[in-house]
């Protein structure tokens, strides 16, 4: 990695024997642990039959899988040429445009009534893809970051192993999903705890092991840029399945796949693949990056629900029309005939008292 190490002047100053001690090694560990158990836990999610439904009508799951590695690299891409950042400033941005989409995104598409189905296909799509796609994409734009040989620039046998390993617990996460469902609520329950425990071990970890180094990330560069990426995801996600005419619960559906990446994996693989010497605290950029995709996520969520609340759906309105015309129908007919409907409103009847 020596010819990494040269074209990457280090900009910051970091802890004396940085990546060596043994709390790097616990931190490394724990990172891979973590990310093991959500992609098992992601595997149990998947069902084989809602997969094999999708790939028969793929028109779906294709332009997702275009939005989310077409549109995030591009923008990672791009962002690094506009702010004028350094090369391997530049490479970690464009490892975390250039993951998959992560788990958050199905929590997201609930949310804002998106098809599950889709979500989860396309975000067990995207995990499988991204053994490919990840190093093609990677190989290409970077191509634009570094000049001359690319030799020891990218450490796409480290990132290849790392995408291999998370696939193995996904798989397996999916044959327990089918074979054996029963257990599947509480791999999910405790790999949840888990998680968070380690989430806690993490931060507590990475801040020891960089120190003051922290704050290299927390530049208005990085800022821009971890607010800029999944907001453009969110939005050209959505465009991007207008244009193909999606209905609206597949648009928000890849518009939230888009914008959510899965950080857990890009974390791991800058912290594990790269020389610490090297990136130094910039394995804390994706987690930067979750911050501000879960903000603009929330954001949606409340912007979604207020429009929602004060326009009602076009099934509403045409339940609406129909029950509105039935009644009139009644009433003329009953007019008609002399006679007098009593009309009946359960919101009224419920509060009504027992006595009326």
């Amino acid at each position: 990695m020596e010819a990494l190490n040269a074209s990457a002047p280090l900009n910051f100053t970091l802890p004396p024997n940085f990546g060596k001690r043994p709390t790097d090694l616990a931190l490394s560990i724990i990172l891979v642990i973590m990310l093991l158990i959500i992609m098992l836990s992601l595997g149990c999610t998947m069902e084989y039959s809602k997969i094999k439904a999708h790939f028969w009508k793929p028109k779906g799951v294709t332009i997702a899988l275009v939005a989310q590695y077409g549109v995030m690299p591009l923008t990672a891409f791009a962002l690094g040429k506009i702010f004028r950042l350094n090369n391997i400033e530049a490479l970690a941005i464009l490892v975390c445009g250039c993951s998959p989409g992560g788990n958050l995104s199905n929590i997201f598409s609930l949310a804002v009534r998106g098809d599950m189905n889709l979500s989860i296909v396309m975000t067990t799509c995207s995990t499988f893809f991204a053994l490919g796609m990840m190093p093609l994409l990677l190989y290409l734009y970077s191509r634009g970051i570094y000049e001359g040989d690319m030799k020891d620039k990218v450490p796409y046998l480290g990132i290849i192993t790392s995408l291999v390993l998370v696939l193995i617990p996904c798989t397996i996460g999916i044959v327990l999903n089918a074979k054996r469902p029963q257990y599947v609520r509480y791999v999910i329950k405790v790999g949840t705890i888990i998680t968070i425990v380690l989430s806690v071990a993490v931060t507590v970890l990475s801040v020891l092991n960089v120190g003051n180094s922290i704050i290299f990330i927390m530049t208005p560069q990085f800022l821009a840029i971890s607010a800029i990426m999944p907001c453009t995801g969110f939005l050209l996600g959505y465009l991007l399945s207008a244009l193909f005419r999606l209905n609206e619960r597949c648009r928000r559906t890849v518009s939230m796949e888009t914008g959510f990446q899965n950080i857990q994996l890009c974390s791991t693989i800058l912290n594990v693949t790269f020389p610490p010497e090297v990136i130094g605290p910039l394995f804390f950029f994706p987690l930067l990056y979750m911050i501000f995709q879960l903000a603009e996520g929330l954001l949606i969520i409340a912007i979604y629900r207020f429009y929602k609340k004060i326009k009602p759906s076009k099934s509403e309105k045409n339940e609406t029309k129909v029950i509105y015309k039935a009644t009139t129908e009644e009433g003329m007919q009953a007019l008609g005939n002399g006679t007098h409907i009593k009309e009946e409103c359960t919101y009224c009847t419920a509060l009504s008292p027992p006595w009326d």
